[in-house]
């Protein structure tokens, strides 16, 4: 039995939850994953986990077994990770999960820069607005705007972005332009979605003291921040969303902003990491360099 490749197979069974998950994450036939768990369980004479068809939980030999070389597989990696730095720059691949437009017109188009920094960091770039599971998915970083929620997971701020209410000029010119956020409520707006929920995300305006939230009421409603900007272009209704995502289309005369002096306050982003695995160095320039992004955006 190889022992350091079945500790490392059986930590990532117990941060996935699944046989299944962990042989994929690491590229490994389902088989040779509950073979090397066998071997373990045989070798310390113990029962790790309890496995049934429904169901895989962790017995509390395995629970203490895993805390035990957890930290000794953190520290195996500081060791290599010290070798390698020695060598030269951050290596390895980083598993990140971005929603869509931020990927697409904050983050992507500046990974040229990171790469030049750290040519031999590999990314594991997922896209989209549906929450993640990190540590079952396996991801070492993720990019979220908005308040907060998830308390076990540790975070860094990242900065603040403002919002714009736009729409199509061919929109305007057929239902007219709204001066005051209630006159919402007689137009069509491209509603945001929870992935998760599927609840509507409200439209906040606020202008000193007044303040207004807008579910409003549209033909289309999108769950993906690429999908409601492409809904605001064809001129499907009005679009409330983050000023980075339409500033290019307002330049090139394809949206126009409208209520520009009810603007609600900024919008966090964060980028979360789970707060038990081990921050390797790649993952930590990474985030360094997040950080720098968001600064340059106005």
């Amino acid at each position: 039995m190889n022992q350091l490749l079945a500790i490392r197979v059986f930590a990532r069974v117990v941060e996935s939850g699944s046989f299944t998950k962990a042989a994929d994450s690491l590229n490994l036939p389902k088989t040779t994953v509950s073979k090397l768990i066998g071997q373990l369980e045989g070798h310390l004479g113990v029962r790790l986990l309890q496995r049934t068809t429904r169901r895989l939980t962790v017995t509390a030999d395995g629970a203490s077994y895993y805390q035990l070389t957890h930290q000794l597989l953190n520290q195996l990696d500081d060791i290599d990770q010290g070798f390698s730095q020695a060598q030269g720059l951050p290596r390895g691949k980083i598993k990140v999960d971005i929603g869509g437009s931020t990927a697409t017109l904050l983050v992507i188009p500046h990974l040229p820069q990171f790469f030049a920094r750290y040519p031999d960091i590999k990314i594991d770039l997922g896209v989209s607005d549906r929450p993640v599971d990190l540590i079952s998915e396996r991801v070492d970083c993720v990019i979220r705007g908005g308040p907060l929620t998830e308390q076990s997971l540790a975070v860094r701020r990242l900065g603040e972005v403002s919002w714009t209410t736009c729409a199509a000029p061919q929109y305007l010119a057929r239902f007219g332009t709204p001066t005051h956020p209630e006159e919402l409520s007689q137009h069509q707006l491209v509603t945001y979605h929870s992935a998760s929920t599927g609840r509507i995300m409200p439209a906040h305006f606020q202008r000193g003291g007044e303040r207004h939230q807008i579910e409003g009421k549209g033909l289309i409603s999108v769950n993906e921040s690429n999908a409601h900007l492409a809904a605001g272009l064809a001129g499907l209704g009005i679009i409330h969303t983050f000023s980075y995502t339409v500033r290019a289309a307002i330049a090139r005369g394809e949206l126009v902003p409208i209520l520009t002096d009810w603007r609600p306050p900024a919008y966090p982003f964060h980028v979360l990491y789970p707060p038990n695995r081990h921050l390797s160095n790649r993952v930590r320039v990474f985030i360094d360099w997040l950080v720098e992004r968001f600064a340059q955006i106005d």
